[in-house]
């Protein structure tokens, strides 16, 4: 009898031990964006767009956004920030990443994305939130690589303000809105 004990004790044993070696996964990140209309929260995803969410990490980091605009806003398409001043100008970045798109992630209404220019390759630091499903953007390549999770109100409030040209720019809101702050949070 305790020879047929012995294995199941065994494989008891080590199926605990796994069991205690196994870690949940980790949380995917979020970053608040403190604007002057209200909040939005933005979760991020590393697994599908790795080098698009290291890159926005660090600019986050580094407080790159603090002070920075929505510069473009279009009803029914997207609202976009992440390179431009009150004063239209545009604020120095890092290198271009290369382009993640084809991850999974869909252009969807509420759904985070790099803006670029046509090179695919050229994204930095800008980028936008999509108000509608825009799954033509998934077919011309541009990287979606999180969600708005809380704040989709003070998005939609952002898409509805009056917009104009100002310095050479189209469909820049009249008043501004900035991002008062870019924090990570839990």
């Amino acid at each position: 009898m305790t020879r047929h004990i012995l294995p199941v004790l065994v494989a008891a044993s080590l199926f605990a031990a796994g069991l205690a070696l196994a870690q949940a996964p980790a949380a995917n990140p979020k970053v608040l964006l403190k604007t002057s209309m209200g909040d939005i929260t933005l979760e991020l995803y590393p697994a599908k767009a790795p080098i698009t969410v290291k890159n926005i990490l660090g600019y986050v980091e580094a407080k790159h956004y603090d002070g920075l605009i929505f510069h473009r806003v279009i009803p029914n398409f997207m609202i976009q920030t992440g390179g431009l001043t009150a004063d239209m100008r545009e604020k120095a970045a890092n290198a271009p990443i290369k382009n993640e798109s084809g991850n999974g992630l869909k252009n969807a209404r509420g759904s985070v994305a790099m803006a670029r220019t046509n090179d695919l390759d050229s994204a930095t630091c800008q980028f936008f939130i999509n108000l509608v499903d825009n799954f033509r953007l998934d077919d011309a390549k541009y990287c979606a690589f999180g969600k708005v999770v809380a704040g989709m109100d003070v998005v939609d409030k952002i898409a509805a303000v009056q917009t104009g040209s100002k310095r050479g720019h189209g469909d820049v809101p009249l008043e501004p809105i900035t991002i008062l702050s870019a924090t990570v949070v839990k």
